[in-house]
């Protein structure tokens, strides 16, 4: 496995050894990995060489290290290719994942200021306020607050933002969503956001402000999110 006339580096021929065991589910999720000095040990190879191999494994997400317990293999992360609009639900059920929420809260209220900006409104005008925590096969994957005129879209309910507000826009009243503007930016987790995406206070984040548009320009959602970094990642296609 370890071929130490190659040029190819040894950290470099480790890691992929581990990646291929890991794509191939020989070493299955939330299992534990030897420790460095196994692997040294058994690939003649120094600790450091070892070390270099899992911090590129953890770092690309195959691996996730538990301070004082060891390093594991780590969730997949839910990969999206930013080239289409698509919803949640729709984005999970393209990965053979089954979407879920578990809706927090559910309000009326009144437009703030950046709120009726962002969705061209007055400011005082009434908006649904839906806070939903958004699953994939049960795990929590994003904490969402979503905004949304209910002058617009009238007659939204508990039940119907329980499935997928998209569908229902597009399939029910007819309305046609055409574009969105996404705002990406790196954080760390606050106490409330990592109690509810079962994180640890301080974990990274991705932060995600979206403003979305239907076919004639007029804003529909405006929408705040906190994707958990460890379980997604986002990939941006680029023509030149």
């Amino acid at each position: 496995m370890i071929n130490k006339n190659s040029p190819i580096p040894l950290y470099y021929q480790l890691e992929e050894y581990i990646k291929a065991l890991i794509e191939k589910g020989e070493l299955k999720k939330g299992e534990a990995l030897p420790a460095e000095r196994e692997y040294a040990e058994k690939y003649q190879i120094s600790r450091m060489t070892v070390r270099q191999a899992f911090t590129h494994l953890v770092n690309e997400g195959y691996l996730h290290r538990l301070q004082g317990k060891g390093t594991f293999v780590a969730e997949r992360k839910i990969e999206q290719i930013l080239k289409r609009l698509s919803s949640f639900t729709e984005d999970m059920e393209a990965r053979g994942l089954t979407p879920g929420s578990k809706l927090i809260q559910f309000d009326i209220i009144p437009a703030t200021s950046q709120i009726a900006n962002q969705l061209s409104i007055q400011v005082d005008i009434p908006v649904y306020e839906i806070k939903r925590i958004r699953l994939a096969d049960g795990l929590p994957m994003a904490l969402e607050t979503n905004y949304i005129s209910a002058n617009l879209i009238q007659g939204l309910t508990e039940a119907i933002v329980n499935q997928s507000l998209y569908a229902h826009i597009e399939g029910q009243l007819n309305l046609r969503i055409d574009t969105a503007q996404q705002v990406i930016e790196s954080a760390i987790a606050s106490k409330i956001e990592a109690e509810y995406l079962n994180i640890n206070t301080g974990a990274p984040v991705m932060l995600i402000q979206q403003s979305t548009y239907l076919q004639d320009g007029t804003p529909v959602e405006f929408v705040n999110s906190v994707f958990r970094a460890d379980r997604y990642k986002f990939i941006i296609q680029m023509k030149r």
